[in-house]
């Protein structure tokens, strides 16, 4: 039988079921190849004082929906890590912020033409500098509600975060 060797750089990820439970791993190529196998990922809404919600600009090189604004910070969890830690990971790498106070919001299972993904959304009101980085993103600003709901539909949004804010985060 012959052995395959994956790159040493190559990322695990958990897979789960929906109630979250570790049931295998399998890399990030094979969870996004189409075969929709089911693993979790972390979403954080960062607002300001004022009720804006920042959002991140997606970079032309990113695999999936490049170039369209996001969630504050998304990312995925590695196979062995904590949702919660995932979290912070991510913060730190996208946004180089660490001290918040996470609130849960949902989790729910999201389904795109290549993937599948459990969900644990998250929302935090942060008053500290918000530094993108630039080999994770292409930028980012706060957003008021009004300015999200005017270009919604506009194909700005990831749906993803479209879904979000329809569902969890629009008030009116």
């Amino acid at each position: 039988m012959k052995t395959v060797r994956l790159p040493a750089d190559e990322e695990w990820f958990p897979v789960v079921d929906e109630q979250g439970e570790t049931i295998g791993r399998a890399t990030r190529r094979a969870c996004h190849d189409g075969t929709k196998r089911l693993h979790p990922v972390v979403h954080l809404h960062v607002f300001d004082a004022e009720g804006r919600l920042y959002l991140q600009r997606r970079p032309l090189h990113k695999d999936i929906q490049p170039g369209k604004w996001d969630t504050a910070v998304g990312g995925h969890v590695d196979y062995g890590e904590t949702v919660t830690d995932a979290l912070f990971r991510e913060a730190a790498e996208e946004l180089d912020i660490a001290d918040f106070e996470p609130e849960m919001i949902a989790r729910y299972v999201f389904e795109s033409e290549v993937e599948k993904e459990l969900v644990h959304t998250f929302r935090t009101v942060y008053a500290g500098k918000i530094t993108p980085h630039p080999d994770e993103l292409d930028g980012g600003r706060f957003w008021t509600a009004d300015e999200i709901r005017a270009s919604l539909g506009n194909d700005l949004f990831t749906p993803n975060f479209a879904y979000e804010f329809g569902t969890f985060l629009d008030d009116e």
